[in-house]
């Protein structure tokens, strides 16, 4: 059985590089659409979406309410694409400065997140610009990924050290102890939003 993660390892999943603590999860159903694939691919995508949603013991649904679609998932070859999309800079603020500082970067991926008066999810925005690196992966990895890293708001460094995904009799499968912490922090006692780091042993004392 796999050692749960330490109060100090939950904490660093959840830090930003500027030192701040900050978590939040979905506080409404997710309604997902996928852009810039083929069939097969888009069924992969929706099922590790669907996947990584029942493991948090939370909701999909066709359509929000309020947005219509509140995550959108973008696969493109160049960054610049972006900029062709019509509408996207009124959704994604600052885009036009982001396109460049990205291609500096030579970044593949990159997510925005919009928020409730809560603090909770309420929107999110994923780009996978397919590299060489990207294009080399087998698409169910990266939609787990991708799936992983968008139901909640983990810190900008927290997979460097230790990645979601690991390799079990050849499957690739989500990391034990990441799959806790995602079940742990849509408990329903657990707050759906939190800056203090306090909230890390709070997740600590519901990991299974």
């Amino acid at each position: 059985m796999t050692d749960a993660l330490t109060p100090d390892q939950i904490t660093r999943l959840f830090t930003r590089s500027d030192g701040r603590y900050a978590f939040a999860r979905w506080g409404r159903p997710i309604a997902p659409i996928v852009f810039g694939t083929d069939d097969a691919t888009l069924r992969t995508i929706k099922g590790a979406i669907e996947a990584v949603v029942l493991l948090a013991g939370h909701k999909m649904a066709e359509v929000d309410p309020e947005l219509g679609t509140n995550l959108m998932v973008f696969f493109f070859r160049d960054w610049d694409e972006l900029l062709a999309v019509p509408d996207l800079d009124r959704v994604v603020e600052g885009l036009d400065t982001l396109v460049p500082r990205l291609k500096a970067q030579d970044a593949n991926q990159y997510r925005a997140f919009r928020f409730d008066e809560d603090g909770a999810i309420k929107a999110a925005f994923v780009f996978v610009r397919m590299d060489e690196g990207m294009s080399a992966l087998p698409a169910e990895d990266i939609a787990l990924m991708q799936a992983v890293q968008v139901i909640l708001l983990w810190g900008d460094q927290a997979f460097r050290q230790m990645p979601p995904l690991a390799r079990a009799n050849g499957v690739t499968v989500l990391r034990p102890e990441i799959a806790a912490v995602i079940a742990a922090a849509y408990d329903r006692v657990m707050p759906v939003a939190a800056d203090d780091a306090s909230h890390a042993l709070r997740l600590s004392a519901r990991l299974i």
